[in-house]
C-alpha cells in the first residue's frame, strides 16, 4: 500500500491552493500560449482555447468534486495521498469507477483520462485520506465549458445511478 509522503495541509500551503467550486482545492499550474481559434475546435466550445491547461488538485476526507462536465479530454494525474475514486457516466449512462492511485495490483493507475462531454464526480474513500493530483485538459480548461450538475436534472436523465448523483452533488 502507498504510504503518503506528506499531509493535505502541508501540500495545501507548500502549492498555495486555494478552494474550487467543485470540491476541494486547487492551482493553476500552467496555461498554454498556444491558442486554438474557435474555428478549428467542436461546436461544444464557443471561443478560443489554449491549447493546454494543467493544474494541482487536492482533496481532503468528507470533500468531493461534485458531478460536472467539460467540452475537453482530462488526463488525471497522481501525486500522492490515498486513492482516488473517480466516478465517471458516459453518455449512454454507464458508469465506470476508476480508481486513480499508486497500488497498481489492487487495479488501481496513476493516470487516466475522464473523455470529453462525460458526467464525472471524486472523492477519496479512504478514512482520514486526502488525494494529491494533478489534472491536464486538451483544449486547455475554460469555465465557459463548465457545466456544474444538478442533482434532480441529472437524476432524471440517470436515475439508475440516482443514490450516487445525491451523495456527490451540491444542493439542487
Amino acid at each position: 500500500m502507498h504510504k503518503p509522503r506528506h499531509n493535505a495541509a502541508y501540500w495545501r500551503e507548500q502549492l498555495n491552493l486555494q478552494s474550487h467550486v467543485e470540491g476541494g482545492s486547487f492551482r493553476e499550474t500552467y496555461r498554454s500560449s498556444w491558442e486554438f481559434q474557435q474555428s478549428a475546435l467542436p461546436p461544444a466550445m464557443k471561443g478560443n482555447r489554449n491549447a493546454s491547461t494543467a493544474i494541482y488538485f487536492l482533496l481532503e476526507e468528507g470533500q468531493f468534486s461534485a458531478f460536472h462536465r467539460i467540452a475537453s479530454d482530462e488526463v488525471w494525474h497522481f501525486y500522492d495521498g490515498h486513492s482516488l475514486a473517480i466516478y465517471d457516466i458516459d453518455p449512454e449512462g454507464v458508469l465506470t469507477v476508476h480508481k486513480l492511485g499508486l497500488n497498481l495490483e489492487t487495479g488501481e493507475q496513476p493516470q487516466l483520462v475522464i473523455k470529453a462531454g462525460h458526467w464525472f464526480a471524486s472523492r477519496t474513500e479512504v478514512p482520514g485520506g486526502f488525494a494529491l493530483v494533478g489534472c491536464t485538459v486538451a483544449p486547455g480548461f475554460d469555465f465557459t465549458d463548465f457545466e456544474l450538475a444538478g442533482k434532480d436534472s441529472l437524476q432524471a436523465v440517470y436515475p439508475q445511478h440516482s443514490e450516487l448523483i445525491a451523495s456527490l452533488v451540491h444542493g439542487h
